[in-house]
């Protein structure tokens, strides 16, 4: 599980890539990745909430969330949501707390917010302006 977080980040959102998976999506796969997205952002809350990250990659966050058409019943994305506020990556039906999974590949919980915050940044910087 050590690698979901970087799934999350990497597979779900990257930038121009995102419109053209999800025009071929599922319905069941819009929501998983709108849950994910939802996520997502609630972990950056939290990273920002701990003075770890700024503002920017939750900003660029909501801009990739409004990508995503939302499902008509929102209750499990924003469950997904509070669940990241929590500090957990919720994934497929996972989850991990940041702490145990920075344990796991040897950094700090503020590092991994960090790499997490950059990567939603690098993403970002790919979307249409």
């Amino acid at each position: 599980m050590r690698n979901v977080i970087r799934v999350s980040l990497t597979g779900l959102f990257l930038g121009v890539n995102l419109a053209a998976a999800l025009a071929q999506a599922t319905p069941e796969q819009m929501e998983m990745a709108y849950s994910a997205a939802r996520n997502q952002l609630g972990v950056l809350t939290y990273c920002k909430d701990k003075g770890y990250t700024d503002d920017a990659a939750i900003e660029i966050q909501n801009k990739m969330l409004g990508l995503i058409p939302p499902p008509a019943d929102t209750s499990k994305a924003e469950a997904a949501e509070e669940t990241g506020k929590q500090g957990k990556v919720s994934v497929m039906g996972m989850e991990q707390d940041l702490a145990s999974s920075a344990k796991a590949q040897n950094i700090s919980e503020e590092k991994l917010c960090q790499t997490m915050a950059d990567v939603v940044k690098q993403a970002g910087a790919q979307l249409p302006k």
